[in-house]
């Protein structure tokens, strides 16, 4: 079993109660009078949910969490699972729809994306901060028909709407901020 002692080094990944845990924060205190403890800031590998804690500073260690992160490309679903394959050695992972939660709008086939592994199984997906996307449908407008802010309403081909200068139009590929749903840029073809 390896283990990290008890200075609960900051961006070790750790196994507590049952579950991976990243240490996002560590302090030791030493206060005048009573024993030291060191207060823990924890985020929830599985749900993202942050914890804090406090453990005596002679509280015994903390198990290593077996997590790797790898990028594995996204192949194809069936409704039920979602299928990736590490590229290097062809290994597939299967994925529940629970798991990616709101990651589901940015798979792309044959994309790309930093995956989280704790033993073995997916438990986290990552999409680029950046992704292209071709714009399938988007709201026509004349000359004159402009005012306001100067944005429309786009569909793009994942099937997310986000607002779009007046120049994009059918057919064109954008760059969109994944982290804000937000429109970037179009890409030249």
């Amino acid at each position: 079993m390896k283990s990290v002692n008890s200075n609960f080094k900051v961006g070790s990944k750790v196994i507590f109660e049952g579950e991976p845990y990243l240490i996002e924060s560590s302090e030791f205190i030493k206060p005048g009078k009573g024993q030291a403890f060191v207060r823990v800031k924890f985020r929830r590998l599985l749900t993202g949910q942050l914890l804090d804690k406090t453990f005596k500073a002679t509280d015994s260690s903390l198990e290593l969490a077996d997590v790797i992160e790898i990028n594995l490309i996204y192949l194809y679903n069936d409704g039920y699972f979602w299928y990736f394959m590490n590229e290097k050695n062809f290994e597939q992972f299967l994925v529940e729809k629970k798991i990616l939660m709101n990651q589901l709008k940015w798979l792309i086939e044959q994309n790309s994306y930093l995956t989280t592994l704790w033993n073995n199984k997916i438990i986290s997906i990552i999409p680029n901060n950046f992704i292209k996307l071709k714009v399938i449908e988007t709201e026509q407008f004349k000359k004159g028909d402009i005012f306001g802010s100067g944005e429309k309403i786009a569909v793009l081909e994942n099937k997310i709407k986000i607002k779009v200068p007046l120049f994009i139009s059918i057919g064109d590929f954008i760059k969109v901020d994944t982290r804000s749903s937000l429109y970037i840029s179009r890409i030249k073809k």
